[in-house]
């Protein structure tokens, strides 16, 4: 196989790159210990930060037209804003949140060319009435929209225990701490704007548009009447004085949201659930200047990153995610655990584990708490993803470390207790996916309001288990996942990924969970997901995947390869295969030849939030997968 102007690939090639790569992440990380690295989901966030600062009357000039040049830098030529590159035409709902955000932050005019652009764009594709369900909402409460006509959902379900046949802990945690804080907006219809506060009436196609017959129609259907009856039913069921229960119900959705207040102030370390927790504060009587509500701002403040020379507001920081896989990958590429690099990193790791409980115990409470989250600052939602990923980067240090035995023995209990009774592993709560939920009208609701077990999650727990655990409980668990996983598999041999894109995003985890499994690579699963790899390949040698995949639940190709999708495959193929082949040898050529081109495939989403509602660029997975790709193509291929 040769690399560029016919040089043939070889040992110096692979090694050189590694090097390369292993110069740049020591050079990037910070003095902490951790990666920084953005966590990148578009300009929704920074739209959102220049509403709320507008709202509660907080000057932040720099700030605001910094976001505004952020969110005006990537506005395409029809005058709209997408959610990935290939997205046809444009995406209305974003198109309106920048819109909006251009508007509010009283730099921008309807008149300005530009926006006159994006006006005709929102018109010409059905108009406001046309957005998704979480721009909706925005717009609502900040008195753009109406209230839905079944609103509101009785405040009381709050109440309503674990035990019950529906009650909020059957919601995802993600979908639970996002609407808590919409149900108390609901039950009063709480509308808020600033003085100066921009009117999108021109955005309803027609006058009728604007009466309360024609807004929320998703609203009226017979899945979600029959949703609101249940929980009305359950609501009748309690028992005590209306107007007490009132009280308390109102009482408990505030004390929910306050007690899940992490150290910066924000909810959950969530942009979106904290924006909406500050107008849900604010609907009980708090005062803009609230020490809570002001903490809870510079807390979104401190998201702030720098991504191309522009201000973006994280919808979370990344820090751990990103020291975890970079920590593991630099030792893949032969970094011992005493190098500082990795030192410093996996301490940073051991203090971030969690110590508290959170919402996870209602559906495992025989579990300890011994995970990691996401974020920096995340102290009580850990993950099962965050969990295997610390514990792969820790496994040399705490292994060999009598003084850490306790963190390594905490960290992978806390990774068992939460397999499923299917034999999956879920994200972030056991035994959460109730299917009933998936008829209610929000977009992507399997995934916004359950958790369900999926490939990718099951996947890493797997190839975690079988290559740094041997103890005789995991073998047990590891066989029920390998169950699940033979079950959830493709008809034509790739898997789901739900945190990526997409199939070979969940193809790559299945397979080097089932190798790390101890199955063989003459399975018939195996064999048709390698197949199903070999057939997807580009020409150039590498991989790439489309964001519609994710839409049309299906493989769609991107049409040109990107580096983390081109080394999701290449890992994947390598896993299974006991010695180089053509197509493994064309994906690391590409790795190298085009590992420092410039292109728009650099920042194309290789993850997801929600299906057609949010994508994620991670700016570490260009040097984090190559790396992983490049070491392990040495380490079983090169004798090194």
């Amino acid at each position: 196989m040769c690399l560029g102007g016919g040089t043939p690939l070889n040992h110096q090639h692979v090694q050189l790159e590694i090097n390369r790569l292993v110069y740049h992440l020591k050079q990037d990380q910070t003095a902490d210990g951790s990666w920084n690295y953005p966590f990148d989901t578009g300009i929704t966030t920074d739209a959102y930060m220049i509403i709320l600062l507008k709202i509660l009357d907080i000057e932040d000039a720099p700030l605001i037209e910094a976001l505004v040049k952020r969110i005006e830098s990537r506005q395409t030529e029809n005058g709209s804003w997408k959610l990935f590159h290939d997205e046809k035409e444009g995406n209305l709902s974003v198109t309106i949140e920048a819109y909006y955000g251009l508007l509010y932050s009283g730099l921008r005019k309807k008149q300005d060319p530009h926006m006159r652009k994006a006006k005709q764009f929102i018109l010409s594709n059905g108009g406001i009435k046309q957005t998704n369900t979480l721009t909706k909402m925005m717009l609502t409460v900040t008195g753009q929209y109406k209230w839905p006509p079944l609103f509101p959902i009785p405040l009381e379900v709050i109440l309503l225990p674990p035990t019950f046949f529906i009650n909020i802990y059957d919601l995802s945690v993600y979908g639970r701490v996002n609407l808590i804080p919409l149900l108390l907006l609901g039950h009063k219809k709480y509308q808020i704007k600033s003085s100066n506060a921009p009117s999108l009436k021109d955005l309803y196609q027609t006058r009728e548009e604007l009466t309360e017959e024609y807004v929320w129609e998703e609203y009226r259907t017979d899945e979600y009447r029959s949703f609101f009856s249940k929980l009305q039913t359950g609501v009748k069921t309690l028992i005590g004085y209306p107007d007490y229960l009132h009280s308390l119900a109102l009482e408990s959705t505030k004390r929910y949201m306050l007690d899940r207040l992490e150290p910066d102030g924000t909810l959950y370390n969530y942009f979106v659930s904290t924006f909406f927790m500050i107008f849900a504060l604010l609907s009980t009587g708090y005062s803009k200047k609230d020490p809570v509500i002001l903490k809870a701002v510079a807390g979104l403040k401190g998201m702030a990153c720098s991504v191309d020379g522009y201000t973006h507001i994280q919808f979370t920081t990344a820090h751990v995610w990103n020291t975890s896989l970079i920590s593991y990958a630099l030792q893949e590429a032969g970094l011992p655990s005493k190098d500082q690099t990795v030192k410093a990193a996996n301490q940073y790791l051991l203090s971030r584990q969690h110590y508290m409980y959170g919402d996870w115990l209602v559906h495992n409470p025989n579990a300890v708490p011994g995970g990691w989250g996401f974020s920096d600052l995340n102290t009580m939602n850990p993950d099962v993803d965050d969990t295997t990923a610390s514990l792969r980067a820790l496994a040399g240090q705490l292994q060999t470390n009598p003084d850490n035995q306790n963190s390594w023995q905490r960290g992978v209990a806390f990774t068992i207790s939460m397999q499923n009774d299917d034999g999956g592993f879920p994200a972030f709560e056991r035994n959460n996916d109730h299917k009933w939920l998936h008829l209610t009208p929000f977009e992507g609701a399997k995934y916004f309001l359950t958790d369900p077990s999926t490939a990718d999650l099951t996947g890493r727990t797997l190839e975690f288990l079988g290559n740094y655990t041997n103890l005789k409980k995991p073998e047990k668990v590891s066989k029920k996942a390998v169950d699940w996983l033979l079950k959830d598999q493709e008809r034509d041999g790739s898997w789901y990924g739900r945190w990526g894109i997409c199939y070979l995003y969940g193809t790559w985890s299945a397979l080097t969970g089932l190798k790390a499994a101890g199955q063989s690579s003459e399975h018939p699963a195996i064999q048709k997901a390698l197949a199903w790899l070999k057939k997807v390949q580009n020409k150039d040698g590498g991989w790439g995947e489309s964001c519609y995949s994710d839409i049309k639940q299906h493989y769609m190709p991107l049409g040109i390869s990107t580096l983390t999708h081109t080394a999701w495959a290449v890992d994947a193929l390598i896993s299974a295969s006991e010695k180089p082949t053509p197509e493994i040898e064309k994906g690391i050529t590409y790795l190298i030849r085009d590992a420092q081109k410039e292109s728009w495939t650099n920042d194309y989403p290789a993850g997801q939030a929600l299906a057609n509602l949010s994508y994620i660029h991670y700016h570490s997975y260009r040097y984090i997968y190559p790396l992983l790709a490049l070491s392990h193509y040495r380490n079983k291929f090169m004798n090194v």
